[in-house]
């Protein structure tokens, strides 16, 4: 089983645990540091993806834009989710967080429709599932953020759109936020990560 590099940085007693995932191209720094100043006291896991494409890391392999290797991602999904578990094991936070960018986005998301027990909430910057998933009950009452941009050449509207009306028929809690650009990250989508990350239930 694969054994990720990371950084963790130690939160306050019966603060929750946050898992933040890179997009392509990042690494373990792309958000851990946001994240602990979004929410101080925080518990903040950062994993490293174990994927190079053309030298830029990433979580899962793919065939091409938006054409995943699904044989592939059966295997980070799996590695990933243990990789969750024994971390929620070795500090039983009372809640846990995932926040995803583009790749580290639709890891966590796969992961969710696999084993929707492992986090409570889903901070989705540019997500994008280019299949239509089976339904996942389990995820009923998760609480899901969704950020985009309407001019996003890599993760189209409308697959956006798409994955949102499905959250929304797993029962989820589901709040949403529109740029009018393209992949990039704005302010707005790092204020309303704020506002959804402390107003998580049961979060100090």
């Amino acid at each position: 089983m694969t054994t990720y590099h990371f950084e963790e940085t130690q939160g306050t007693e019966n603060a929750p645990l946050i898992f933040t995932f890179h997009g392509t191209g990042g690494d373990e720094q792309q958000f851990h540091g946001i994240a602990e100043a979004l929410f101080p006291g925080s518990h903040v896991i950062s994993p490293r993806g174990d994927v190079l494409e053309n030298g830029a890391r990433r979580y899962f392999k793919r065939q091409g834009c938006a054409l995943y290797d699904m044989e592939d991602l059966d295997q980070r999904i799996a590695a990933m989710s243990q990789f969750v578990t024994e971390a929620k094991a070795r500090l039983t936070p009372k809640r846990v967080i995932a926040i995803g960018y583009s790749n580290g986005a639709n890891l966590i998301t796969t992961i969710a429709m696999r084993h929707p027990d492992l986090f409570d909430d889903l901070a989705l910057l540019h997500p994008m599932i280019p299949w239509d998933p089976a339904p996942q009950p389990d995820l009923a009452g998760t609480r899901v953020l969704i950020a985009a941009g309407e001019r996003d050449p890599i993760c189209p509207e409308v697959n956006t759109r798409d994955l949102m009306a499905w959250f929304k028929a797993q029962d989820c809690e589901v709040y949403d936020l529109w740029h009018r650009g393209g992949h990039e990250i704005t302010q707005a989508e790092f204020a309303a990560l704020r506002t959804f990350l402390q107003g998580c239930p049961g979060c100090n």
